[in-house]
């Protein structure tokens, strides 16, 4: 088996990690970081930009992000050392390659929480109006970032506690919205009239992606799955089937019962409004309730986890030592739970949730596009767990090609501006990396 230098140093501590995640805990926990807040402001913006064709567009992002699926399932069942997309990545092309990954992770974790967050502060703005003014907006999240970061700073248990309170409240009002419209759609209101041209196609599946995200993520503690050479690859199917399944479903009933320009209409809260139509205020208000602690819950846990990287870094000489600081009486890297806190305040404040969502997919899709070359490359050079037959694609590198043709395709609907953006941010950590290195 072929490994990296530095691999078996953290495969030896891995090796101190038990093994305890099933196919149905791995895909569970894949379900739960995948279904965000993203569904329930999406269906609006996606049928501004497709129209009655935008059920289409999920289905191409189901596609894309199986492919993407089929790569991960692959590398996951070759390399179960913790660390995930990073730990691939970074065995496969060096540690420079591994940090970049890592910091396309935390880039993509930042912007996507940042994302949600305005979100967020848009449906406490639609449940209380008077909080929807910029001035009060800006106060809602402040607030809301200062009490996560205060729960998280006092210890991970609490956070972790916070966390398991909200992440069953997410699907509650979906499933109830798709129950009962299933009988209140009109089939009129699914019919497309006329095809949009590709560049629309490509644009719109930029900011849908957001939804399908979430797998990365899931994927890091692989060094706690339990024969995964079996288990990855089924959780994985597991999720995402019933992940396409669901947002497909919310689409059809939403624009089925609202009709496309009803929908468009209100993509601030899209599904509140095919809630109100359905069942009257109450379920207006079910939805709005139901997405605003989706959301609260999606906040909940990336602020838990996403300063750990932040301290990582730190602790690594890549950023200030100061950050890597552990609190005295908590035994939390409070420091770098602050300033990943005030980040993501910043940029919700600043932005709304669609052009967020749209970094949080570039960031993702460069780091996927990373990942399915490693995956091609661990699958040549033959890479295994040792005593374990890795998952092989029936296809073998024709989906990895697929794969990274996929994306370009998808890249194409990404602006200037955005590719500036995350090319700053790709450029200062490669003078971080080298700099740390000389």
């Amino acid at each position: 088996m072929l490994a990296a230098p530095h691999s078996s140093s953290a495969a030896d501590a891995d090796r101190g990690l038990t093994r305890a995640i099933g196919v149905i805990g791995l895909a569970a926990a894949i379900f739960n970081t995948t279904v965000g807040g993203g569904i329930f402001r999406l269906p609006g913006a996606v049928t501004e930009l497709m129209g009655a064709s935008a059920p289409w567009v999920y289905v191409i992002c189901a596609v894309a992000i199986g492919l993407v699926v089929l790569c991960f399932a692959e590398a996951g069942s070759r390399v179960t050392m913790t660390g995930g997309p990073y730990a691939y990545v970074e065995l496969v092309f060096g540690p420079y390659a591994g940090f970049m990954a890592g910091v396309l992770l935390w880039l993509l974790a930042t912007t996507a929480l940042a994302s949600v967050s305005s979100a967020y502060a848009g449906f406490i703005g639609t449940l209380v109006p008077a909080l929807g003014a910029p001035v009060p907006r800006a106060l809602v999240l402040a607030v809301t970032f200062a009490f996560l970061a205060g729960v998280n700073v006092r210890g991970v248990q609490q956070g972790a506690r916070l966390i398991t309170l909200v992440s069953v409240a997410k699907l509650l009002p979906l499933l109830v919205l798709v129950a009962v419209g299933a009988v209140a759609v009109a089939p009129s209101h699914l019919v497309a009239e006329s095809v949009p041209a590709a560049g629309t196609f490509a644009r719109t599946a930029a900011v849908l992606f957001f939804a399908f995200m979430g797998i990365e993520a899931a994927l890091v503690p692989s060094g706690e799955v339990k024969d995964p050479s079996r288990t990855v690859p089924r959780a994985i199917a597991i999720a995402m089937i019933g992940v396409t399944v669901l947002y497909l479903s919310v689409q059809f009933v939403a624009q089925g019962v609202l009709g496309v320009e009803a929908l468009a209409a209100a993509k601030a809260a899209p599904l509140a409004a095919v809630a109100e139509r359905l069942m009257g205020e109450p379920g207006r208000l079910l939805l709005l309730v139901g997405a605003t602690i989706s959301t609260f819950g999606y906040m909940s846990g990336m602020t838990l986890a996403m300063p750990r990287a932040l301290f990582a870094f730190a602790r690594d000489g890549f950023l200030p030592r100061q950050l890597a600081a552990v609190h005295p009486s908590f035994h939390t890297p409070w420091l770098a739970i602050v300033v990943q806190s005030t980040v993501c305040c910043v940029l919700a404040v600043a932005h709304e949730f669609e052009a967020l969502a749209v970094l949080a997919n570039l960031s993702a899709l460069l780091l996927y596009a990373i990942c399915a070359v490693a995956a091609w490359e661990l699958r040549r050079r033959g890479v295994q767990n040792e005593g374990a037959v890795p998952f092989n694609l029936p296809l073998g590198p024709t989906v990895h090609i697929f794969t990274c043709l996929v994306i370009a395709w998808m890249l194409t609907g990404i602006t200037m501006e955005e590719w500036r953006a995350v090319g700053v941010v790709l450029v200062i950590a490669t003078v971080l990396f080298f700099f740390r290195r000389k």
